[in-house]
């Protein structure tokens, strides 16, 4: 693998904009780009059977990722895959239920439960994310990145400890209350397993790394401050040593940000809850930013959703002196499966023609 400076997509505006380097337009990437609001996209997973089986077969894993390129000029794949890849190679059980999302048979809700938990190896357990970024890494546009991604400690913790998803998080709330030295091995454990795993993605072809902390914001502030924040610290230090741009997202992250600032990542992804000129501000060119347009603009007709587009890049641009470098256009939080492909389109032209330097 060439060092990351040789690599054609070094000088990507993607890569460009999180170095917070001069770019001839802002880059867009959306999350969820790679999903059911694509016909594509549901016809593969049809063919597969399910969607555990299309994210553990690296070439419909590849088909996938590639799937929106090959619609819109966007100006980064994101590898298709789930965040609770970590905890099934864990031995926790994944599945799907139609309709509920993901539940694990094995859930941890004890110390014991905890002690028994380990890293995975990355080429056994978790062979099939790193042979799927090889495969994209392969298959994609020299010039286009490629982002690996993971959950963070606390949102895999939440999943691991419940079950599944939740309404209140009281299981996982109560373990930390109850028992926070356990609380702290599960995150201590859990975040081991997240360096190695995203070093695995560098390691076989990703060029920046996403860490999709979803529900940090269900936690207070005291809670979050100690079962959070720091977890995400140590990642995103540990992985600067990898020479590669670590992105941190979480839902509900506007009252942190200036922690999220002083982390060591990169990059900070923020929601639609804070106004880009507010997080610019604050940021004063520490970190770049990326985001953040609320998904349900994109309900709106094609006009409604250029006019947004423009009000987010003028809206960062207001907090950053007039600058626009260092910004990464996307969404608060990933498209929904009922959304307009033709609406997607519209953003993503807009993006590119409004911004043009």
């Amino acid at each position: 693998m060439n060092s990351a400076s040789n690599h054609p997509a070094f000088n990507s505006r993607f890569l460009r904009a999180l170095r917070r380097e001069t770019v001839d337009a802002t880059p867009v990437w959306l999350m969820r780009q790679a999903g059911r609001y694509l016909p594509e996209y549901r016809a593969t997973r049809a063919a597969a059977g399910s969607f555990l089986a299309m994210a553990k077969n690296p070439e419909l894993a590849c088909e996938v990722t590639l799937q929106p390129l090959r619609r819109f000029p966007l100006d980064a794949a994101i590898l298709f895959s789930d965040i609770l890849t970590v905890p099934d190679a864990m031995g926790l059980g994944l599945y799907f239920v139609e309709g509920e999302g993901p539940k694990f048979e094995r859930p941890v809700r004890d110390a014991a439960a905890i002690a028994n938990l380990a890293v995975p190896d990355m080429e056994t357990e978790l062979r099939y994310v790193c042979d799927a970024v090889r495969t994209i890494r392969r298959e994609l546009d020299p010039a286009i990145p490629l982002i690996g991604f993971s959950g963070s400690p606390w949102t895999l913790a939440c999943y691991m400890v419940e079950g599944g998803g939740s309404d209140n998080f009281g299981k996982v709330k109560a373990l930390a209350l109850n028992d926070p030295a356990a609380m702290h091995r599960l995150l201590e454990v859990v975040t081991d397993a997240v360096i190695a795993y995203l070093s695995a993605q560098r390691a076989a072809g990703a060029q920046a790394l996403q860490v999709f902390d979803t529900w940090g914001g269900v936690l207070s502030p005291a809670m979050y401050r100690a079962f959070s924040l720091p977890y995400l610290t140590r990642i995103a230090r540990e992985l600067k040593r990898n020479d590669v741009p670590v992105i941190l997202f979480g839902k509900g992250n506007a009252p942190y940000l200036d922690d999220l600032f002083a982390s060591g990542a990169d990059a900070i992804g923020v929601d639609w809850t804070v106004t880009l000129e507010d997080a610019a501000r604050r940021a004063n060119g520490r970190v770049a930013l990326q985001g953040n347009l609320d998904p349900a603009m994109l309900y709106g007709n094609p006009d409604a959703i250029r006019a947004q587009v423009q009000a987010t890049l003028d809206s960062y641009r207001d907090g950053n002196g007039g600058s626009r470098e260092g910004h990464v256009f996307n969404l608060g939080h990933g498209l929904s499966p009922d959304m307009n492909p033709e609406h997607v389109a519209a953003l993503v032209d807009e993006v590119h023609r409004y911004s043009a330097r």
